[in-house]
């Protein structure tokens, strides 16, 4: 069956946004949220076009993409939360202004998704000698690896580290 005619983002626009609003509309109980997402999918869409066999094509294509935003919406809030939960007994002068707290929120996006791009050993043993402590022997032991390992897994995740502050450096205000 050849593409769909007029599948070009602005058509599928025309075509899909009301539906796709009220699609993350009730998977986000929240209007400007949806409103948000379908403007965030849609610029997705111009990114990486595709042509599809039917309407019904068009829509598990746009909602496959809202799906992954609202996971991204909802880590991005769990992660929100937890920050502001961690400030909230902090004086109001040392919690910086409404700028700083955003780029706070920001970088705090950013480190979680660049943790979820390690491998998951590398991830855990990061995670227990940057959170926990751990020495190199005990991580080992926990990740039933030598100690050796344990030192490769963290230099990868250090590696990434050092990549995500070069990428931040121009977006932290000290």
């Amino acid at each position: 069956m050849p593409p769909m005619p007029g599948s070009s983002p602005q058509s599928l626009y025309l075509s899909h946004s009301r539906w796709l609003h009220g699609f993350l509309q009730r998977r986000l109980g929240n209007a400007f949220d949806a409103a948000d997402l379908v403007q965030d999918t849609f610029v997705r869409v111009m990114l990486r076009p595709g042509t599809f066999e039917s309407s019904s094509g068009e829509r598990s294509y746009l909602a496959t993409i809202a799906r992954g935003l609202c996971i991204d919406h909802w880590r991005r809030r769990q992660l929100e939360t937890a920050w502001l939960e961690s400030q909230a007994g902090r004086p109001e002068h040392l919690q910086g202004s409404p700028e700083q707290r955003a780029l706070i929120v920001e970088t705090l996006h950013e480190v979680d998704a660049m943790l979820l791009r390690l491998p998951a050993r590398v991830r855990q043993a990061f995670l227990l000698a940057q959170l926990d402590g751990m020495p190199y022997r005990l991580i080992a032991v926990e990740l039933g690896v030598s100690e050796r390992m344990v030192k490769k897994y963290l230099a990868q995740a250090f590696l990434h580290c050092a990549l995500l502050e070069a990428e931040l450096d121009g977006l932290l205000i000290e």
